[in-house]
């Protein structure tokens, strides 16, 4: 899984497309982040900040754009897309997340760029994609989750108000699939399947493909309602309890296997049978039992129990501090900055830990495009460039 030829124009901001790119330069990919000439990626400056003094900076820029490089043009000016052009001549993809159009208003759209470059794979990652109703609204993470059908089966029961997502599950799940598609298409055009390619990625879309659970009740004139199915807290061995010391678990035992391995540790073989019932009165009965269980035991004893399918409900410092984490890698550590890694273990370069200055790498990015000194001077000249 190396990526260290490919070249990456990437005119994204904030999570979701700095995600995308992320995930492609820690595979090797040199990705170039580039940003205006002004504030550049207000994910710069954004609160929370990590850091202190003049070392302080956003934690999502902090996130997810190590290891870029960045060149500051200010693409509203013909010297400043003239640049990009030149950049992009010699790119193997474009990633950009603008609401749709301005691309087309910069002058950096698919069509303008392939006029550059026939053989570039080009990716417009947005809220709604680039076509039909809701193509110009703008939105956040929460405006897709509620429009993918998320948000309402992601509750108790219809009594119960849709909770706000713990991650940005429409944002990150975006930008995996951007950063899939790029892959994929690099790689079809490698195997010669098509040259350039134009890949449209809706967050909204990515989301309510993660819907397969749910997706053939809805589509068979059925409407799938909180807490009325297995994953949506209907079965009393597929939930959240509370133990002695109000923390929680999660008990996962869709497989009787599962459930009867769970019975058998607790030393209830009595509820062993009561798996799969489809009997309301018994779920409920047995829903109390395992209450009462659960109850009966701190998050301690329930993390020693020796079954499958029954974890603790780790905060967010626990997950990142655990066993688990050290023995899977999550971490990278720049320079005692700790972040999040590249989510598999893998053949791929060590990673690039560092973070771009806003600019940082303008000249050298122009200069490997091929404009000489005199150039890239009037470019700064002109504030076309920093």
């Amino acid at each position: 899984m190396r990526l260290d030829d490919v070249r990456v124009l990437d005119l994204t901001r904030l999570l979701p497309g700095p995600y995308a790119t992320q995930l492609l330069a820690d595979l090797g990919a040199d990705v170039i982040k580039v940003e205006d000439t002004g504030a550049g990626d207000y994910a710069r400056d954004m609160r929370p900040t990590r850091g202190d003094g003049d070392g302080e900076v956003g934690a999502v820029f902090d996130a997810v754009n190590r290891g870029k490089r960045s060149a500051a043009l200010d693409l509203k000016t013909d010297a400043g897309r003239r640049a990009f052009y030149d950049l992009a001549a010699d790119a193997d993809a474009v990633v950009e997340s603008f609401r749709p159009g301005v691309v087309d208003r910069l002058g950096v759209d698919y069509g303008t760029v392939s006029e550059h470059n026939p053989e570039v794979v080009y990716c417009s990652l947005t809220g709604y994609g680039q076509t039909g109703p809701l193509a110009d609204r703008p939105g956040h993470d929460l405006d897709y989750a509620a429009r993918a059908g998320f948000l309402d089966v992601t509750r108790a029961d219809e009594g119960t108000a849709p909770p706000l997502p713990g991650y940005p599950i429409a944002d990150l799940g975006g930008g995996l699939f951007a950063a899939f598609a790029v892959v994929s298409a690099l790689l079809s055009r490698e195997l010669g399947g098509s040259g350039g390619e134009y890949v449209d990625v809706s967050m909204t879309d990515v989301l309510a493909s993660f819907g397969q659970t749910v997706a053939p009740a809805a589509l068979d004139g059925e409407d799938p309602r909180p807490g009325e199915t297995w994953l949506t807290g209907a079965a009393p061995w597929y939930g959240v309890y509370e133990t002695a010391d109000e923390r929680y678990v999660a008990l996962g035992a869709l497989e009787p296997q599962f459930w009867a391995s769970f019975c058998e540790a607790i030393d209830r073989g009595d509820l062993v049978d009561y798996h799969g019932t489809e009997d309301p009165a018994e779920r409920a009965a047995l829903r109390e039992e395992l209450r009462a269980e659960f109850a009966a035991r701190p998050l301690a004893a329930w993390r020693d129990l020796s079954a499958p399918t029954v974890e603790p409900v780790l905060t967010p410092a626990e997950a990142f501090s655990s066993d688990l984490a050290a023995a899977r890698e999550w971490i990278a550590d720049a320079d005692g900055r700790p972040r999040v890694g590249f989510p598999a273990v893998c053949d791929r370069p060590e990673s690039d830990e560092s973070l771009p200055g806003h600019g940082e790498h303008t000249a050298a990015v122009l200069r490997e495009a091929g404009l000489d000194e005199g150039r890239i001077e009037r470019l700064r000249e002109r504030g076309a460039a920093l």
